[in-house]
């Protein structure tokens, strides 16, 4: 594996010294984007030579254009077949994938369709069987599709593994190896992840050809745009501390996780009887319910988006202020995520996380993975202490 350096690049770096085609560069100046970010700065000239790559970076800084922009630019005046599949774990980030497809492929004549479950399969059959240029899947619904022979890949140049740990964490290994069976050999593949641990290393080594790694900041750090606080408090005063927080000052807006979804349905409850508007995401809302809380958040008509791990990757939201973990992550890794759903492109933001006194041992293991230890702050009257 070839490794870059991000500090010997320089600085000033704009999209069209990238090699960037001019429809694309149309498009980023529509969107009103001037620079890169460190991860696309680094990572679109290699992928647009048709290199193998790793990307390596917070949740955050830019990675789905990263991929998205040299995709777009080397399917200009291709032949109009499917060439490029973009395999992520969630439905959401399917979404926002296909919006990054979209919004940069604006000047040009590109397709794309968003493949996953929980929605209508014939629609998603019609478009695949006459050929789209851009897949973006989830891998069991794809799988799906390609056992009924819907999806022809023959011609496939470019996979693309986005957040490949959160898919090893869900368990989706066999269905990537059962899809990568079925498409060629000789393609271009490109995997971006927040962390690296052993096993996304292992399925890099199996899918990649001396891919280059660019990777920016610790393999397990956590935003350096973010301020953290821990608040002690009794597990059975969690939903008032936050009450007590949201409704003593202002808090514009605020993503809070929850471990289970009656607990996001819970804290909901308890947010609206304080008159916070708030809405719930989980696993047991309908794909329309879901996308219209995310919608009401995006607007602003919600201040609070309560959600389970289901929202802990692929939400492309600016402007989020406070995260706040109700429950402590139970994975080192799931911290470094959720946190990094504020402070996104060089905003700062803070991250706030509810401590019991069974979950200290949790918040010393995530210091001990972010190196770093996370100031106490004690409420007078909710800390378990007092």
């Amino acid at each position: 594996m070839t490794a870059i350096d991000p500090d010997t690049l320089i600085d000033d770096t704009t999209f069209a010294d990238l090699g960037l085609a001019q429809p694309l560069l149309a498009a980023l100046a529509d969107a009103g984007y001037e620079r890169p970010t460190p991860i696309q700065r680094d990572a679109i000239p290699v992928a647009l030579k048709g290199r193998d790559l790793i990307g390596l970076a917070q949740t955050g800084t830019g990675k789905t254009a990263s991929f998205t922009l040299p995709m777009v630019h080397r399917l200009l005046g291709g032949p109009r077949r499917t060439r490029v599949l973009v395999l992520t774990p969630t439905r959401e980030l399917c979404l926002q994938v296909e919006e990054s497809v979209r919004k940069y492929s604006k000047y040009a004549p590109v397709d794309v369709i968003p493949v996953f479950g929980g929605v209508g399969y014939e629609p998603q059959e019609r478009a695949l069987r006459s050929g789209v240029d851009v897949v973006v899947a989830t891998p069991g619904r794809l799988l799906d599709h390609l056992e009924k022979r819907n999806v022809d890949f023959s011609y496939l140049e470019t996979l693309v593994l986005d957040e490949a740990d959160r898919m090893l964490d869900m368990g989706f290994a066999p269905q990537l190896n059962r899809i990568v069976e079925q498409i060629p050999k000789y393609r271009q593949t490109l995997l971006f992840s927040a962390t690296m641990p052993p096993e996304v290393e292992a399925l890099a080594r199996k899918y990649l050809r001396k891919p280059v790694v660019v990777q920016l900041g610790r393999r397990s750090s956590a935003a350096t745009t973010v301020t953290h606080a821990v608040y002690p408090v009794p597990r059975g005063r969690k939903n008032d501390l936050l009450v007590h927080l949201l409704t003593k000052e202002a808090h514009d807006s605020v993503l809070v996780f929850t471990r289970t979804k009656s607990g996001a349905d819970r804290v909901v409850q308890d947010l609206e009887r304080a008159g916070v508007k708030a809405g719930a995401m989980h696993a047991d809302k309908s794909q329309r319910e879901r996308m219209a809380a995310l919608e009401d958040f995006k607007s602003g008509k919600l201040r609070v988006l309560v959600a389970t791990d289901i929202a802990q990757r692929g939400l492309d939201i600016s402007g989020i202020t406070h995260v706040i973990n109700f429950d402590v992550p139970q994975q080192p890794e799931d911290y470094v995520h959720r946190i990094g759903r504020t402070g996104r492109a060089a905003s700062t933001g803070d991250a706030y996380t509810f401590m019991s006194a069974e979950e200290i041992g949790m918040v010393r293991t995530i210091e001990r993975t972010i190196g770093q230890e996370i100031p106490r702050v004690s409420v007078p009257g909710f800390d378990f202490g007092t």
